[in-house]
């Protein structure tokens, strides 16, 4: 394919609903963004026990999909692909959430499956990654649910990939409740992380051959804006920010030991605030079992990887 298409990507998590709308230039391999907008709008919220979209949860989304629809309008984009993961897919009502955003978008939301959104996010994140040794690990930590894909950016692409059902929100509603959460909570919680990490092997994923992990999605990036001591968030500073392991399990290890109210004071976001502690722990189980000695962390993910999709 060749020239320019403007489209638009919006995935829709467990925590948060993002837009890009990007000029994607197909001979060139570029990713021009126009548009990246975040909303947290918790749309996992209480799925993980009642097994429903909560209704509080779709009126957030609905109201984030509205403004995104008015953004997609006055960019003339020519292509719109909304994806769904894990908050939808564990739902039993998710055909409201489906008409829903149909009537607002004008296209029907494609809920993902755990190895679909692996591997866009492995797309996301490595087009434009600097080169790395090699294989890389791509790790996408969610809501809901955690993506882990092996490959080789460099030649053959993805060798293996799997979706497992650890999320900082599930984690956090199911088994870190407490404010902060006492070891016992953070330990239960690591069990079932170190549970869900043993059947990757079985699936091909074998993180200890990977000499590169780089992390996506929110609770990596926020994590990086720590470690770089960001005042505000600077997007251009976390993107493909690299530290040392040791460096994260560190900052880890404080999140767990603070309060929501001392997150937010070293700059966590309310609305990922109360949940970064798990996913910090996901992360911090994914480390310990790789082969790398540093994080790398790229603000390019899933939405890149829709966004090369509809170029395609």
């Amino acid at each position: 394919m060749t020239g320019v298409s403007r489209v638009a990507a919006v995935d829709c998590g467990t925590n948060t609903i993002r837009l890009l709308v990007a000029d994607v230039d197909a001979s060139r391999g570029t990713v021009d963004s126009l548009v990246r907008q975040l909303r947290i709008v918790r749309l996992g919220q209480d799925v993980d026990r009642t097994g429903r979209l909560a209704d509080q949860a779709l009126e957030r989304v609905f109201a984030a999909t509205d403004e995104y629809a008015a953004t997609i309008e006055r960019h003339a984009v020519e292509a719109v692909r909304f994806v769904a993961t894990s908050a939808v897919r564990d739902a039993a009502n998710a055909e409201v959430f489906v008409e829903g955003v149909r009537s607002r978008l004008g296209v029907a939301p494609e809920v993902l499956s755990g190895d679909e959104e692996a591997r866009l996010s492995y797309e996301g994140a490595t087009r434009a990654l600097p080169a790395v040794p090699g294989p890389v690990a791509v790790v996408d930590i969610g809501g809901g649910s955690t993506e882990v894909v092996l490959g080789d950016p460099a030649g053959g692409g993805v060798r293996a990939a799997r979706s497992l059902d650890v999320g900082s929100v599930r984690l956090t509603e199911r088994l870190m409740p407490s404010d902060p959460p006492p070891r016992a909570e953070v330990d239960a919680a690591a069990a079932v992380v170190d549970e869900a990490l043993d059947t990757l092997p079985s699936y091909g994923v074998r993180l200890g051959d990977a000499a590169t992990v780089v992390g996506v999605a929110g609770t990596v990036t926020t994590l990086a804006a720590v470690l770089l001591g960001l005042e505000a968030y600077d997007r251009e500073r976390v993107h493909h920010a690299s530290f040392p392991r040791g460096d994260v399990h560190d900052v880890v290890a404080r999140l767990l030991a603070m309060t929501v109210a001392q997150r937010e004071a070293l700059g966590v976001p309310p609305g990922r605030s109360d949940v970064i502690g798990a996913g910090a722990l996901v992360l911090d189980r994914v480390l310990r079992r790789s082969g790398a000695s540093r994080l790398t962390v790229s603000e390019a993910d899933i939405l890149d990887g829709v966004a090369w999709s509809l170029a395609r």
